[in-house]
């Protein structure tokens, strides 16, 4: 539980947002939370909770009382230490520590000037009162006296924010705060600056001069001294201010500048506390256009505006400059100097010089001249490069967010053509192929003149042949998208642009390491420092470390290039190169000892190694195709949003590998994209591919001495299995080995799961666990957990699961907070259900719900509305209860078309290579949810909830389709017909689900067949993972009191018939009749 406050106590003491009301109960929190690194001891706990009116037994009671306290907030948040207990949470998640945090966070800010940064955390901070506190908290109320140590916290973060406001340029709002601070300490002077500054903008400057002069008399009195030397300049301000305000060069604004009200606050807070500012970004992003807002609200009276978009020498900057402010450059050995310092001094005066990015050494020797020679003078500049100089302070410009990029485009398109079709999704997805450019957005609005929004889309594969055409009021730099990047590209030397050319084959970035592997000319690093100074390239902190990323719209520019000079071909065999190398490095990472240190790195290399498995299947390069497919296969499957593209990897990589023998460097990568492609089907539904397991066997042996060449060795052995014995993993199993004999074990789950056998299948996931707690492989210890888990719960066992599922919770610490960690977290949704806890399980399912990722598959959305129809059902509520399980259906079936083996990867230039497969026909119809098992599972379960509340009517479509879909898998030969040969199909538990659902249906018409319809139902097993609906309990129940004598027949009978048996009892009753079907 990370990310978000979990316990709250400054305005009322609740946990996960319900109020803890009793009073021992919020003091023993309110006391573990006052230490919350350490814990307290149990002396300091009955101390602070009693004092001096002990109870009889103070250790009993407060083991009594922390039971209670674990009732409400959970037994894993409350724990023991060897002296007393602690809470585990942290920091960020009890409200107490949040502003403490937040008030650090504000100063830090505002001693680096980064007022935008402290206004945010200030505000952050006080939004966890409701109220301003008390400043003392009533004696022996560990709670009051809780509140009462954050008072001066929540004094400092009301000054901070006051302060913030009026110097991000927000002084109407940040008046009224800042006269209250005033009132409360009347002495404090950098408050009454900032008051004076707001009152001056608000009430005009003779209010302001007013009050200071009303202090400057009373301190005089009081104190017999003066004003402080930074209020004395805040004066001098004011009486300036009368002075009327000159903008030279500035424009109004032809039509609203969106979505950088932040940047403007930001570069205002950077004019005031710096004497050099520069905007910085890449050509396009409206650094101008931000430059002009800044110039209209500057503070200084006396602004210059000079665009040196026309100068090409360095020498010639001073004399535009001087031309531009009146200073008379054209005049035969004028002083320039002198001039401009003569033009600018004097008085508070903003000097902005737009697009430098071409004459930066010339603007830089300018702009210290300047500097240094006139005290009052600010400047700002905006260019594609900062000027380097000691002074200077760089906002870098970021991209519009995709929402308001949308609202850009809107707004243009509208203005090309008023009765345009603008859908809201199309434009969204338009968009988020834009960069966040403005120009970019702009100039595809104003394709809207003749094409449709997914006709722009369609087009955008050449982008730069589309977006052309600006409008007449732009720079000529401007009116093309090709045009904007093309300045920036003339600007560089030949080996950065030889260095753009190579490293745009990255569609998903990269580090400093990669780039010094793949560029053989000039030294790498300096290569990397002259691009992103030329905002060509973004250097960003990730939790992989610093990675270089180029706009999408410099990638297809350089590629082209690249193509164009023909370096394609080798630019793709040192790109595949770097593929085989990271493959060798990384492709057992994440499941070794320390798989947190890796996860992040491979995580982000997936785009990369995607468009490498693409090139290097084109291009039959087998080595290269087992090193990206054995570290793509790894993330994948660990990663549940992404588990399911396991299986078009492996379908891609059978053939290619069938007849592959790997050198010995490349062996080992072979055998890990082999085993986890072998291993997939047996973890979800999906085909299992032969030529896998066959390339395996074909491998040199090696010792199963890591997880995955155990697993290599286990499944090596799956070909000779007969069930329903398993002789030939016996020998694995009980090996001496621990690894293998877990591994061994694990597999054997999946085959008696799959074989119909969910009591041995169990069996063998708890020796699993009993095996693997030898071995210090955390992965290993979150797969078994995992395991007996998901076993459980299929089993009705939720006490059990849950227990599993925190165990697996705490093993997975390693991955850090990854979608592992959701899925673990649906599990505990469906436990706590099984355990009678719906509330519990609303707290995980809305964890669940935070965490989503936006490209989430419809089958996991699914499944979380069908966890919400649950919980309402577990409540008595029955209506919301039937909604939410028809909503889950209605959301299996509005799912996206099935995506391609792998998503869309720009890959630029001559040698890109085609889709891993051919797309499908634009005609075929997308395939029913129904006929996939798990679209069967919780469309038969919908049935059954509504036939348990007797409400068939809204759901009657669904039963038809339901009992439609059974008859043709009971109509099947076993690895025929509806399912693809070689799937790994755990069919027991969709026919017994289907079959349980159509016996409930039966039993509401009244139907006589229907009791030994729930009794073959229990037989084939029905998985009871939703509950209530399908406990099998619950449909004993149902069957027995509606004819118990005929269900007991029927368990008797079925008991001793085998599956191919079950299956024609199964197809007798369920055969069409007059009026069904």
């Amino acid at each position: 539980m990370t990310g978000r406050v979990e316990l709250t106590f400054l305005s009322r003491v609740a946990f996960h947002g319900r109020e803890i009301t009793a009073p021992r109960v919020r003091s023993l929190l309110a006391l573990l939370a006052g230490e919350l690194r350490g814990g307290c001891s149990v002396g300091r706990l009955v101390d602070g909770l009693w004092g001096e009116e002990l109870p009889a037994d103070p250790a009993n009671a407060l083991r009594i009382l922390v039971s209670r306290a674990r009732a409400q907030v959970g037994a894993d948040v409350v724990v023991s230490t060897p002296t007393g207990y602690r809470l585990v949470l942290a920091p960020e998640q009890v409200d107490t520590a949040a502003v403490a945090r937040c008030a650090e966070d504000a100063a830090r800010a505002v001693r680096a000037g980064d007022h935008a940064a402290a206004l945010a955390a200030a505000e952050e901070g006080l939004g966890y009162w409701d109220a301003p506190p008390e400043a003392e908290g009533l004696p022996g109320d560990p709670v009051a006296e809780l509140r009462a140590e954050h008072a001066a916290a929540y004094a400092d973060l009301v000054r901070a924010r006051a302060l913030a406001l009026a110097r991000t340029g927000r002084r109407a709002e940040a008046a009224a705060p800042l006269a209250r601070l005033h009132a409360g300490a009347p002495r404090d002077e950098e408050v009454l600056a900032e008051l004076l500054r707001a009152e001056a903008a608000s009430a005009g400057p003779a209010a302001a001069l007013a009050r200071y002069d009303a202090y400057r008399r009373r301190l005089r009195d009081d104190l017999g001294t003066d004003p402080g030397a930074a209020l004395k300049a805040v004066h001098q301000e004011l009486l300036r201010a009368g002075a009327p305000a000159v903008r030279h060069g500035v424009p109004h604004d032809p039509n609203p500048l969106l979505g950088r009200d932040a940047d403007l606050a930001a570069v205002g807070a950077l004019l005031r506390s710096s004497r050099l500012t520069s905007i910085v970004g890449p050509g396009g992003l409206g650094k101008t256009r931000l430059a002009y807002a800044v110039s209209r609200r500057a503070e200084q009276q006396l602004v210059h505006f000079v665009s040196l978009a026309g100068v090409r020498a360095d020498e010639d900057v001073a004399g535009e400059v001087a031309s531009a402010v009146g200073g008379g450059s054209g005049t035969p050995g004028a002083d320039v100097h002198a001039t401009l310092v003569t033009a600018l001094g004097g008085q508070p005066a903003l000097l902005v010089l737009d697009n430098c990015e071409q004459v930066v050494h010339g603007a830089a020797d300018l702009v210290r001249d300047l500097l240094t020679s006139a005290a009052d003078l600010r400047v700002l500049v905006t260019s594609r490069a900062p000027l380097g100089l000691s002074s200077e302070a760089v906002h870098h410009l970021p991209q519009l967010t995709p929402e308001t990029s949308a609202e850009l485009f809107a707004q243009r398109a509208r203005a090309a053509r008023p009765d345009a079709e603008l859908p809201p999704a199309a434009v969204a997805e338009l968009c988020r192929h834009l960069d966040g450019l403005p120009l970019a957005v702009e100039l595809a609005a104003a394709r809207v003149r003749v094409l449709s929004v997914p006709e722009i889309a369609r087009r955008l594969g050449d982008r730069f042949a589309l977006l052309r055409g600006g409008s007449r009021d732009a720079p000529e730099r401007h009116r093309t998208l090709h045009a904007v990047v093309e300045w920036s590209w003339n600007l560089l030397e030949e080996d950065a642009r030889a260095a753009l050319r190579t490293l745009s084959v990255f569609p998903g970035g990269f580090t400093a390491e990669t780039a010094e592997r793949l560029l053989t000319g000039g030294d790498a690093l300096e290569l990397l420092e002259q691009l992103v100074g030329q905002s060509l390239l973004k250097a960003a902190d990730t939790e992989a470390g610093i990675r270089f990323h180029m706009l999408e719209t410099v990638r297809e520019f350089s590629a082209a290039r690249r193509a164009a000079a023909g370096e394609d071909e080798e630019v793709t065999a040192r790109f595949l190169g770097w593929a085989r190398d990271f493959g060798v490095a990384h492709h057992d990472a994440l499941f070794g000892p320390e798989p947190l240190h890796h996860w992040a790195r491979l995580r982000a290399e997936q785009d990369n190694l995607v468009l490498a498995l693409r090139y290097a299947l084109a291009r039959g390069d087998h080595a290269a195709t087992a090193a990206a497919g054995a570290v793509l296969a790894g993330v994948w499957i660990t990663d549940s949003a992404s588990f399911h593209r396991t299986f078009a990897l492996a379908a891609d990589t059978a053939r290619p590998l069938s007849h592959y023998r790997p050198d010995p460097r490349h062996t080992e990568v072979t055998r890990t994209l082999c085993a986890l492609c072998a291993a997939a089907p047996f973890m979800g539904y999906g085909p299992l591919h032969p030529r896998h397991l066959a390339a395996l066997r074909r491998l040199p042996p090696a010792e199963p001495d890591t997880l995955l060449r155990a697993l290599a060795v286990v499944l090596c052995a799956v070909p000779d299995v007969r069930p329903p014995r398993f002789e030939a993993l016996d020998e694995l199993r009980a090996s001496d080995a621990p690894l293998l004999a877990g591994i061994a074990e694990c597999v054997v789950s999946y085959l008696l799961e799959h074989a119909h056998e969910p009591e041995r299948a169990l069996a063998a996931a708890r020796r699993m666990l009993v095996a693997v707690d030898a071995v210090p492989n955390p992965s290993l210890s979150l797969l078994a957990h995992s395991r007996c888990s998901e076993l459980c719960l299929e089993g009705g066992l939720g006490e059990e699961a849950y227990e599993h599922l925190l165990a697996a919770r705490d093993a997975m610490a390693h991955l850090s907070d990854q979608s592992p960690v959701t899925g673990l977290r649906r599990g505990l949704v469906l436990a706590c259900l099984q355990r009678g806890k719906p509330d519990e399980a609303e707290e995980w399912l809305r964890l669940v719900e935070e965490a989503r990722s936006p490209a989430e598959q419809p089958e996991l959305l699914a499944a979380e509305m069908a966890a919400w129809g649950e919980i309402a059902l577990s409540r008595g509520l029955t209506e919301l209860g039937l909604k939410r399980w028809r909503t889950a259906v209605e959301r299996l079936r509005s799912g996206r078309p099935s995506e391609p083996p792998y998503p869309p990867v720009a890959a630029p230039g001559a040698a890109a290579a085609p889709p891993a497969s051919p797309p499908a026909a634009p005609s075929a119809a997308p395939p029913d949810p129904l006929d996939d098992s798990w679209g069967l599972h919780v469309a038969a379960a919908a049935v059954a909830a509504h036939a348990y509340a007797g409400r068939l009517e809204p759901v009657a479509g669904l039963v038809a389709e339901v009992e439609r879909r059974i008859r043709t898998l009971l109509s099947d030969t076993p690895g025929h017909g509806s399912r693809p040969d070689g799937e790994v199909p755990a069919e027991a538990s969709v026919d017994g689900t289907a079959v349980l659902c159509l016996g409930l249906v039966r039993l509401a018409a009244g139907e006589p067949e229907a009791v030994r319809l729930l009794a073959l139902a229990d037989r084939l097993y029905v998985p009871q993972a939703f509950h209530p609906t399908l406990s099998v309990d619950r449909a004993r129940r149902a069957a027995r009191d509606a004819d118990g004598a005929a269900y007991a027949d029927a368990v008797s009978e079925y008991a001793a018939l085998g599956r191919s048996e079950l299956r024609e009892v199964a197809r007798g009753l369920i055969a069409p009749t007059s009026g069904r079907g």
